[in-house]
């Protein structure tokens, strides 16, 4: 066989690897479902909750999974899939192993123009508080890649910095207005639960709509990730590519902190495990991304259930415990050379 003739079947074997592989990613999406819907305070058979869909009753194990336990599970889905495609979004575009919405400030912009929002006009409705979340995660995003997109070291420092800045005014805010804090201070936790009675449809609606931009803007990203000069070559709007990813990172980061709250490490955790499944395509790493980030939200949700013997520590908490150690390996591998 020529060497010609051995580049298409590799190519085929390899497209067949990456298929499986993320058939195994929705099937762990599938299964980690069914145990967010059987798992908790209040176990309930995996036919039981089969029978609240198909058979309702109105019994308490029908409640609980109908009124709570989907709900939180279809929550954690969504936020999820939009906080690990902004990760992989954003580590694509600066060519940075650090970038994570969390680490760069994304959800502390957006959690200050949250807590803003309810000081200048007092609206505590989702639509006025999605808005404030998307533009305070868009000015954050923007102000730390125009300080720090030369250096990842640099890139992450700034987010750091804008973070703890943002931090201080909130929480001196919140000190003043003993109404704002009430508000905050629910929702500071980055949690699912609480949640379940919010209406979803809008945030759900704006994550579907940004993660399908996210999936068109693959084929360039992708050739914007070999370099402008050969993405220009390629025939890449570079520019404008730019520009969208920054706003879709805004949309997807915005909107999963508006409906949970501050979620970190998600999208430092789940990019790194895709770009190794995906073997530097882009394209496989965003859906690697869109499966691999409800996969990490449902077990750290389900884990922090089963935590305790009396109530559940946040998912945030959780996410933390294993995104710590990540970023430290990150450091230590990585060092300032880019990705």
């Amino acid at each position: 066989m020529t060497e010609l003739a051995r580049r298409p079947a590799q190519a085929g074997g390899e497209g067949a690897r990456r298929g499986v592989l993320l058939a195994g990613a929705a099937l762990a999406v599938l299964l980690l479902g069914v145990a967010s819907i059987c798992v908790g305070t209040r176990s309930i058979a995996p036919v039981e909750a089969l029978r609240a869909f198909l058979d309702v009753a109105g019994t308490d194990d029908h409640v609980v999974v109908r009124e709570i336990r989907l709900p939180r599970t279809l929550l954690a889905v969504t936020v999820g899939a939009a906080l690990a495609t902004a990760g992989a979004l954003i580590q694509t575009l600066t060519r940075n192993p650090l970038a994570e919405p969390g680490i760069l400030g994304v959800t502390a912009g957006a959690g200050f123009a949250i807590v803003l929002a309810q000081t200048l006009w007092q609206s505590g409705s989702q639509v006025a508080q999605l808005a404030a979340a998307l533009v305070g995660a868009l000015l954050a995003t923007v102000a730390v890649y125009a300080v720090g997109r030369d250096s990842p070291v640099r890139l992450l420092l700034a987010g750091v910095a804008l973070s703890s800045v943002l931090a201080g005014l909130s929480l001196g805010i919140r000190l003043l207005r003993p109404e704002v804090f009430d508000n905050y201070r629910f929702w500071a936790v980055g949690s699912l639960a609480g949640r379940e009675q919010t209406p979803l449809t809008l945030p759900v609606l704006v994550v579907v709509v940004a993660l399908v931009g996210a999936l068109l803007l693959s084929r360039p990203l992708d050739a914007l990730a070999l370099g402008e000069h050969v993405a220009h070559a390629l025939g890449a709007h570079v520019v404008r590519t730019r520009v969208l990813v920054v706003v879709l990172v805004t949309v997807l980061a915005g909107a999963a902190t508006a409906v949970a709250g501050p979620i970190a490490f998600v999208g430092l955790i789940v990019p790194h495990v895709a770009r190794r499944l995906a073997r530097g395509s882009v394209p496989w790493l965003l859906g690697f991304s869109l499966l691999l980030g409800p996969a990490l939200l449902l077990a750290a949700d389900v884990l922090g259930r089963l935590l305790l013997p009396t109530g559940e520590v946040p998912v945030a908490i959780v996410t933390a415990f294993l995104g710590a150690p990540v970023l430290i390996w990150v450091v230590r591998r990585y060092g300032t050379v880019a990705l």
